[in-house]
């Protein structure tokens, strides 16, 4: 075997002595497999020979950080790059139909049932929270779990997180800490641990928030799988973003979905960066999966037909088994023609498509999915996407890489794994997120479609908590109309805002109200809760701003003042990138403090 590795080697060019047994294993592997172009080029010893250290260190860490190593990624790279240059179509033969899943109206009498339920399981839950990206594409340039939710407060999306989810762990007594692991990436993980260091760890004990940071995956030159190298440095491999798959394999690897397991957790719930809304829709999900016993269960909301959202679906294989999945938006209308309706992705008599919504917040069940990781670890089905050059489809654009998507893991499992939904009838009541710039946004919004923006994300937090509030008895005023960033005609409710710990389900705000109906805000309010351990008996707040800060009952008359205002950026003046991302900022002029 010596003499054979040595004979492959030959192209080293008497190389070799920088290799270490390991790498040398590894080496000849990757010239069977096609990859001579990586030494081709190698001078004689000693001359680069830290550069040539420099590539063979980065391919040992490609190799280590991949599941099944570098070998194993050229190996499915192969396959897929073959079926995507004959154009192989992965549902096949599939029949599609609606899947089984609940839908639910926000603050119904069955969403409360479900969201007591789930708040109960709750106590028996880990949280994933994926969190790999920058804000560039939003125009912030710092990582999006820094991003502030809403401007009355300035409080963070990471604070907005760990506060719910210690509110979750407060309500089932304390009896545990809710283990917490944020997926970060080269980009975000200094970032994002500075973060929690600055604040304490918003409250929670820092042993119970694990960062586990993604990898990047080694491009792909060609249709043969060779691995691209980087434009201007013969001497690194081009490498890229996996996708947030890579949770999966992660929480694997480090033996963290294990470890909950064995500890007597039964639930992990995972979540993205800038959905403020997510955790008024989680227990409610956590409900649905505890009574229908889901193995997965995706959160999802209504879509229209066509829209450019995932969508959650049933398939019959030809094998005679059936899965319920995510389909892709641009698969799900030539499937659906193809085996369902002639027609296509079209709309029932609710005005949305009979297929939800994927929004790619998912609660798993530990024991079958710790099983599943076991099996496969932790890789998930992986797909890839190059951009052809030429109608032959035998050349790219430019290089390409595997990518892996976290809300695909249903595609493995087996067909007797029970698969689900819960879709929220009410999108703002679900789902906001913040992913779009302004100029992006203005464009989406112009196109009938949601904008996703920093703004919006801001509006519809408010319009959720003045929604709750209405629902349990008190009176608020309907909103105003609003534009900034070129958004027009936005819905502006009181900016009213509590912490988690005060009210994160209908109940708990039913609580904190003893008397909804004595609670009264007008147009263009706000209303801010800052001290958790307080009931409000009475409030009739007819213009400005209020905060309450005492603790216990606090009642309170009629209140008038200046309060503040949400004016639209000067676009002469420099404004912070917080503020110009949302088009407006805040003016203070008064607000009175209840104790």
């Amino acid at each position: 075997m010596a003499a054979a590795i040595a004979s492959k080697l030959d192209i080293l060019k008497a190389n070799e002595g920088l290799l270490d047994a390991e790498t040398r294993v590894l080496v000849s592997a990757l010239l069977d497999a096609g990859q001579e172009h990586l030494f081709s080029g190698w001078p004689e010893p000693g001359k680069d020979d830290d550069n040539k250290r420099r590539l063979l260190a980065q391919l040992r860490q490609l190799d280590s950080s991949y599941a099944g190593g570098l070998l194993k990624y050229i190996s499915n790279a192969k396959k897929l790059l073959k079926d995507s240059k004959e154009g192989s179509n992965p549902f096949e033969g599939c029949v599609p139909s609606v899947p089984e899943g609940e839908k639910l109206d926000s603050g119904s009498d069955a969403f409360i049932e479900l969201e007591n339920a789930g708040l109960a399981a709750a106590g028996d839950t880990a949280f994933v929270l994926v969190a790999g990206g920058l804000g560039e594409r939003l125009g912030y340039s710092g990582i999006k779990l820094a991003l502030p939710v809403e401007s009355a407060t300035g409080g963070c999306y990471l604070k907005l997180y760990i506060e719910s989810i210690l509110a979750l762990q407060a309500l089932n007594g304390n009896r545990r800490q809710l283990p917490l692991a944020i997926m970060t990436s080269d980009d975000t993980h200094a970032r994002t641990e500075a973060l929690l260091r600055s604040h304490a760890f918003f409250g929670a004990d820092p042993a119970q928030v694990t960062l586990v940071k993604q990898e990047k995956v080694a491009c792909l030159a060609d249709n043969d799988a060779r691995l691209a190298l980087t434009p201007g440095d013969a001497w690194a491999v081009q490498t890229k973003p996996h996708g947030h798959g890579d949770v999966h394999m992660l929480l694997h690897s480090s033996g963290l979905a294990a470890r909950w397991r064995d500890a007597g957790l039964r639930w992990a719930v995972f979540f993205q960066d800038t959905n403020a809304l997510v955790f008024r829709a989680i227990p409610a999900a956590l409900g649905v999966s505890a009574a229908r016993a889901f193995d997965f269960n995706s959160l999802a909301v209504p879509r229209r037909a066509k829209e450019a959202i995932g969508a959650i679906t049933k398939l019959a294989y030809p094998d005679g088994t059936s899965r319920t999945l995510n389909v892709e938006y641009n698969q799900l209308d030539p499937l659906l023609r193809a085996a369902y309706d002639p027609e296509g992705d079209t709309n029932d008599d609710t005005g949305f498509s009979p297929f939800p919504g994927n929004i790619n917040q998912l609660i798993v069940s530990l024991d079958s999915y710790c099983e599943e990781l076991q099996k496969k670890g932790g890789v998930i089905g992986e797909f890839v996407n190059p951009k052809y050059a030429d109608a032959g489809r035998t050349s790219f654009k430019s290089s390409t890489r595997l990518e892996c998507m976290m809300q695909d893991f249903p595609k493995d499992l087996p067909s007797t794994a029970r698969v689900g939904y819960t879709s929220i009838n009410q999108v703002w009541a679900a789902y906001s997120p913040v992913k779009n710039s302004p100029a992006d946004a203005a464009a989406k919004a112009a196109g009938g479609n949601p904008s996703h923006s920093a703004t919006t994300g801001e509006l519809d937090y408010y319009k959720a908590n003045c929604k709750m509030l209405e629902h349990v008895g008190a009176c608020i005023a309907g909103p105003s109309s609003a534009s900034f960033n070129g958004l027009e005609d936005l819905d502006f409710w009181p900016r009213v805002v509590w912490p988690p710990a005060w009210a994160i389900g209908f109940d708990q705000l039913k609580a904190r109200l003893p008397k909804p109906s004595a609670i009264s805000l007008g147009q263009d309010t706000v209303l801010i809760v800052s001290e958790p351990n307080t009931s409000l008996e009475s409030l009739t707040l007819e213009r400005g701003a209020v905060e309450v800060a005492g603790q216990g009952p606090i009642v309170a008359g009629t209140v008038s003042n200046d309060g503040w205002t949400w004016e639209p950026l000067d676009e002469d003046k420099g404004a912070p990138e917080e503020e110009v991302i949302r088009g407006f900022h805040v003016v203070r002029h008064a607000i009175e403090t209840l104790k």
